[in-house]
């Protein structure tokens, strides 16, 4: 529980390497969340140092065609600017880690029929369960995270990157903290648990 109400989104980070065995231990807490059928959907993708520079320069170029895209919806554009003020906190972090839904492809392709939406869905979840679990064993060992969905973006360069077609479920950003977020707000108890009896 501690860890629970303890846990902040980090939006700067110290330069400071994070120990490899850290990372494990994460990715280890990650890995044992429980999964729709046990179909353990996801992979994850850890970048540091240059390739971390890498990934997020491509990232940056995405953005950058999803504002210059005809289609783009004018309604859109707020969430790609807000997507690249991520991807500047991003390039503070010493480590980020991408995820992939191993079952999942690109959420811009037609619609699925019903199994396979009910599918997809599940397998969020899961993932859901499983990137929680790493949030929480970095707030235990000292580190901070971001939760960070603004990949989406920039999806198809990043799959064309990582040469994968995963779909990409979400990155985290990691390090050591350099800022303590007071807890923000939360929905009071009584205004989100109804009993039924």
């Amino acid at each position: 529980m501690k860890e629970i109400f303890d846990r902040r989104s980090i939006r700067k980070f110290k330069d400071t390497k994070v120990p490899r065995e850290l990372i494990e231990k994460m990715i280890e807490a990650a890995r044992m969340a429980p999964s729709a059928k046990n179909r353990q959907p996801w992979k994850y993708i850890v970048f540091e140092g240059g390739s971390r520079d890498i990934l997020l320069d491509v990232m940056d170029k995405g953005l950058i065609a999803a504002l210059n895209e005809p289609s783009l919806p004018e309604a859109a554009k707020p969430g790609v600017y807000d997507a690249q003020n991520t991807l500047r906190i991003m390039r503070g972090a010493p480590v980020i880690i991408l995820v992939l839904n191993t079952n999942g492809t690109t959420p811009f392709g037609p619609p699925q029929d019903i199994f396979g939406r009910i599918t997809e869905i599940c397998d969020t979840l899961s993932i859901g369960a499983s990137v929680e679990n790493m949030l929480l064993t970095a707030t235990e060992e000292g580190l901070g995270t971001l939760w960070i969905a603004n990949t989406f973006f920039a999806h198809e360069p990043i799959r064309a990157f990582l040469k994968s077609n995963d779909q990409l479920a979400c990155a985290i950003a990691a390090g050591y903290p350099d800022e303590t977020p007071v807890m923000r707000p939360r929905k009071d108890i009584n205004d989100i648990v109804e009993y039924r009896e």
